[in-house]
């Protein structure tokens, strides 16, 4: 008779489930790819208006002379501070809402100085230009001034003003175009174009893509809420509760999943927080389902008898001792329905009954381009539809990636 001895560091060399799970699920090159995808996405959402090109509300800044504009197209601006105080929002509540900027711009085509006044001649976006001629006073362009007391004095090549704050002020004429050449005409690239509104469309995909995984986040937190309670109930207590909620998950799953979305958008109201709401309560019978059949195969088991015995409470055995394990499948399918939560948002938006102008969103961004495919500019419907391809790929890969790396019956070597 042959005695097996093993050390207790090799049973440590093994690990805990979890890291032999995190080392299966590294070898799969795909997920991991499509993991590091997902985390850069999330980021760049989460950051949003901290590193958009533009920092405006909803990056609903328009230049409708600079419409539908080629990727890479760069344009001269020229900086007009806007006669009010400068806006102090704070770093975090401008990465949430974004900020007003402090100055207009307005897209010119040439300029020059005559006196005291920047004369301009404004972009059309057409060859031959041909734009309109328009002349500023040096000081407006620099300095915020009183709508009342825009009288601006200039006496042997000093301007005389006061700005908004009150301050009476005393500029050299030649420091004030030293200051308009170098900082108030600046050149403007726009990465990905324009759209049809003339916004700068790399902003515009960077805060949809905050609304395509917020709409993901919740909507799959929410599912996992109803779908996990329901499920657990019924395939633990079984009898008259089984057959109620059964019965109710049939009656749901009848139902089509888009129509089912868009009945209950039309009940609650257009807008961004009843998507969330909505497309969270039609993806819950998946996951009571799965929850469901697990739960009526592992309360049969020893340890769940043995909880009964020492007089563990039913909720405590369902939360504490069987819940964990059935999060496998869990996890697995609320990546396929993170997946499954854009798509849908994405078609609720190109319906018009997603989230609402000007809040921008991917599906929102192809329902405004994508007549533009057949025309000059096909990358304004296809750069959002590429955006929504590969983030719903990537979830699912992620998604087939845990399900080979939490399957029980697969070895570690």
């Amino acid at each position: 008779m042959k005695i097996f001895y093993h050390k207790k560091k090799d049973y440590e060399s093994l690990g805990s489930l979890s890291s032999l799970a995190w080392k299966r699920f590294k070898k799969d090159a795909f997920a991991m790819g499509s993991l590091v995808l997902i985390i850069i996405a999330t980021i760049t959402a989460i950051l949003g208006y901290l590193i958009t090109p533009d920092s405006t509300p909803y990056s609903n800044d328009q230049h409708l002379e600079l419409a539908a504009k080629k990727m890479g197209f760069s344009v001269t601006m020229l900086k007009i501070r806007k006669g009010q105080l400068s806006d102090n929002t704070g770093v975090f509540r401008k990465m949430i809402n974004g900020k007003k900027g402090d100055y207009t711009f307005i897209p010119i085509y040439s300029w020059r100085f005559e006196d005291s006044y920047l004369v301009t001649e404004d972009c059309t976006g057409d060859e031959p230009n041909d734009g309109t001629i328009r002349k500023f006073n040096l000081a407006s362009v620099v300095y915020p001034l009183q709508a009342e007391e825009n009288q601006i004095v200039n006496k042997n090549g000093i301007l005389y003003f006061t700005d908004i704050s009150g301050i009476k002020n005393n500029i050299p004429l030649s420091e004030l175009k030293n200051t308009v050449e170098k900082e108030n005409i600046v050149k403007k690239t726009f990465l990905l174009g324009t759209d049809r509104y003339g916004r700068d469309m790399l902003s515009q995909l960077i805060i949809g893509a905050r609304v395509s995984l917020s709409v993901g986040f919740i909507s799959v937190i929410i599912s996992l809420v109803i779908g996990i309670l329901l499920g657990a109930l019924a395939g633990f207590f079984k009898g008259w509760v089984d057959n109620l909620i059964v019965w109710f998950i049939n009656v749901v799953w009848s139902i089509p999943t888009l129509l089912l979305v868009i009945a209950i958008t039309f009940a609650l109201g257009k807008g961004f927080w009843q998507v969330f709401v909505a497309v969270g309560l039609t993806m819950w019978v998946d996951v009571a389902r799965v929850v469901r059949g697990q739960f009526m195969s592992i309360r049969e088991k020893e340890f769940v008898e043995a909880g009964k015995a020492l007089g563990f409470g039913n909720f405590r055995i369902i939360f504490k001792h069987i819940l964990p394990n059935v999060m496998s499948p869990v996890i697995v399918i609320s990546a396929a329905n993170f997946a499954s939560a854009i798509l849908i948002e994405a078609g609720l938006s190109f319906l018009g009954i997603g989230v609402q102008p000007p809040m921008p969103s991917w599906g929102t961004i192809i329902k405004e381009h994508y007549a533009y495919i057949i025309l000059n500019s096909p990358h304004l419907a296809i750069l959002p539809g590429i955006a929504i391809m590969l983030i719903v790929l990537a979830f699912m890969l992620v998604g087939n990636g845990l399900r080979d790396a939490l399957d029980t019956r697969s070895v570690s070597r």
